[in-house]
């Protein structure tokens, strides 16, 4: 699995997150394309993220001055991934091998396909970046299995 090397923005981010949310984080990724920092929380720590209402991550997002989204850690990538795409609704994962490493092709729910990808595609980069330095998945593809 490759190590991640966090920044030492990241570093800093990451303390200040936990520090305005109570929630442990693993990973930062800083998305200056979308104007937003993207945080992997600790397993079961969504709720302390996010806050009653919003509260917390309303609060990081003003001390920060970005957008902050927030993906919960697992330890399968499956369910990493499932993840990553929430709201969406996932309904399959297949992996496979190819000449760049592993694979990971999503279905999702018809209606959901637009969440899925995002505006400007910057759920499924989301998705992409993620998966590559938690689960060492070189890439992710929504396959569109809608029959005619």
């Amino acid at each position: 699995m490759s190590e991640i090397v966090l920044t030492e923005d990241c570093i800093h981010l990451i303390s200040q997150f936990e520090r305005l949310t109570g929630a442990g984080s693993r990973d930062c990724v800083i998305d200056d394309r979308n104007n937003r920092l993207i945080f992997v929380v600790n397993p079961g720590e969504m709720g302390l993220a996010i806050g009653k209402k919003g509260a917390s991550i309303k609060k990081a997002m003003e001390v920060m001055g970005k957008k902050i989204e927030v993906v919960e850690y697992s330890p399968s990538p499956e369910q990493f991934l499932k993840n990553c795409f929430l709201p969406a609704q996932v309904i399959a994962i297949e992996f496979d091998e190819s000449d760049d490493g592993q694979v990971a092709h999503i279905e999702v729910k018809p209606d959901d396909r637009g969440i899925a990808i995002g505006k400007e595609g910057k759920n499924i980069f989301k998705a992409k970046k993620l998966a590559l330095r938690q689960h060492n998945i070189a890439d992710v593809m929504l396959v569109n299995n809608e029959a005619a």
